[in-house]
């Protein structure tokens, strides 16, 4: 059941992290990965936010969303590579901007997505 549920809620994930990353991507015209950023503090802020639930929902529903949307939506290896290429193309300030911003920001939004739900359980 566990493998069914991700599989469901990736097929969610992965299509919404390509469409939410193009739609912010061509609203912008700059080297800066800001439809990556968005997809992974947005998954940073959900997952913040089952953590935060703690035990008051059942385990299929971290094994849905937690593990398969969330999983599917957040991109760490798309991060790298997006650093990478930013790197490589002598555009070191938005190299690093970018490492910062994303880190900052994740974290920032998974704390908020935990305080706001343990603040309504």
């Amino acid at each position: 059941m566990t493998a069914v549920l991700v599989f469901l809620g990736a097929m969610v994930g992965a299509p919404l992290r390509y469409l939410t990353d193009r739609a912010v991507q061509s609203r912008h015209d700059t080297l800066f990965p800001w439809g990556t950023l968005t997809v992974n503090v947005l998954g940073s802020l959900v997952l913040g936010g089952l953590a935060g639930a703690g035990g008051a929902l059942p385990p299929l529903v971290a094994e849905l969303v937690g593990v398969g949307f969330c999983g599917a939506l957040t991109t760490y290896s798309t991060f790298s590579y997006e650093t990478l290429r930013l790197a490589e193309d002598r555009a070191y300030f938005y190299a690093a901007l970018n490492v910062v911003i994303s880190v900052l920001a994740s974290v920032g939004a998974a704390l908020l997505g935990h305080t706001a739900v343990q603040a309504v359980v």
